[in-house]
């Protein structure tokens, strides 16, 4: 088996369009949460619940895209195009790897949402004309599409539509793909641009959106915050990385995924707590060497430094993944730290497994830990380690990211800092 690094990122997300942006806000906890700006086609007031969402401030394809691609590709799959030639630029890897031996994996749950409603307005409205490029605006696939165009890759090229596990999904099955000689590099994350009039209107009929602000894990939480964007990592094997010398921000030693098998949207913690048992024995095989003069699953889970949870603050959402993380760790549960982004850049839905894997990498690459944001009183009855205020400063050995989505699927990816060799490729 093939060990599996990280070489490249980038990112289009609500609170930076470079990852250098984004690592300033989330390390300085600066929300991209704010009251509504304008929607294609649609006038204020939205009438909705509530008045807040993530959305990419100030974005503008022109700066990157030719006039014909932006012509061609929705914003979802704009931001992929944008996020993915970032993370090519930084690890370079297509001067490298391309080619049929290369792949691109992507998570999209919605498509191509503004065009789809967009078109759909004229036609129901007025019998309008359809606009002709209306197919590949829509379809779910189109950003891989469009990466594989702009990046020359010819290998596998595929788009997974798990709700909001699309991300994190994408950046398992590549490891996995990597892992087990099938390709030799992947461009994988997750990309969407949900916040159309219609959608707003669905999530506020389900009345899981916060009214106020997204504040998961705290006592007084009351729901979810919607957004935006996409992020993108390159993966390689580790043998690649160093043979071109080539960054490395963190290695993926694990995947886990599962489902509930229990409801379509009120989750089960017993199939979180699978997705991260999975997870945490894959490591094993990737990965014999768990700790020094110790092996096997209980010394594994010692090692275990920072979960980033899914944490939608909703009461559902929070109370199942804790008491899914108390079900794996047992007496270890208390003391792991955890903390979700989503106060900062929002639930994305198809990306936010890809931008909180992006989180993630860069809290074991800085050596800090993103606080919660927006937290007031940390719900005692959840009994967790929840970070609140500044980054905490650690050098966690294995971190988990968490995916938790409607349809009860679930996915989790296992994390180390960058490799310094413990055992060969």
């Amino acid at each position: 088996m093939h060990r599996v690094v990280i070489t490249g990122l980038g990112c289009v997300t609500p609170i930076g369009s470079t990852v250098d942006s984004f690592r300033a806000a989330l390390f300085s906890g600066t929300t991209g949460l704010a009251p509504f700006s304008t929607l294609p086609d649609v006038e204020l007031p939205l009438y909705l619940r509530f008045t807040e969402m993530a959305q990419v401030a100030d974005f503008d394809p022109s700066t990157e895209l030719s006039s014909g691609t932006i012509s061609a590709a929705d914003r979802t799959a704009q931001f992929a195009l944008i996020a993915a030639r970032q993370a090519n630029r930084q690890s370079q890897l297509t001067q490298h790897h391309a080619g049929h031996r290369t792949a691109i994996v992507l998570g999209c749950s919605v498509g191509g949402r503004t065009s789809d409603e967009s078109e759909v307005a004229k036609l129901y409205a007025r019998n309008g004309r359809v606009h002709p490029l209306s197919v590949v605006r829509i379809m779910a696939n189109a950003g891989a599409s469009h990466v594989s165009i702009d990046l020359g890759i010819t290998g596998p090229v595929l788009t997974l539509s798990t709700a909001c596990a699309s991300g994190t999904h994408a950046l398992g099955m590549a490891f996995h793909m990597i892992r087990s000689g099938m390709v030799d590099a992947v461009v994988a994350g997750g990309h969407e641009a949900p916040l159309s009039f219609g959608f707003l209107r669905a999530w506020d009929s389900m009345r899981v959106v916060s009214p106020t602000r997204c504040r998961p894990f705290s006592a007084d939480r009351d729901g979810m915050s919607l957004g935006e964007g996409a992020a993108i990592l390159t993966l390689e094997t580790l043998s690649s990385a160093q043979a071109r010398n080539a960054p490395i921000y963190a290695e993926i030693v694990g995947f886990g995924m599962s489902a509930d098998a229990h409801h379509i949207t009120n989750p089960a913690s017993s199939g979180a707590a699978a997705a991260m048992q999975s997870a945490l024995a894959d490591v094993i095989q990737v990965d014999p060497v768990t700790a020094p003069g110790t092996a096997g699953y209980e010394a594994l889970l010692d090692e275990v430094g920072y979960i980033n949870a899914h944490g939608t603050g909703t009461q559902a959402n929070d109370s199942t993944e804790a008491a899914a993380i108390h079900q794996v760790f047992g007496s270890r549960a208390a003391a792991i730290p955890i903390s979700s982004t989503k106060p900062l850049h929002g639930h994305s839905i198809g990306a936010t497994g890809a931008i909180e894997a992006l989180a993630t990498v860069l809290a074991l690459h800085h050596h800090q830990l993103p606080a919660t944001a927006g937290i007031t009183t940390v719900d005692p009855t959840l009994n967790l380690d929840v970070i609140t205020g500044p980054p905490r400063e650690a050098s966690p050995k294995l971190v988990l990211s968490n995916s938790l989505a409607f349809g009860g699927i679930n996915a989790v990816i296992a994390l180390r800092p960058a490799p310094s060799d413990r055992f060969a490729d």
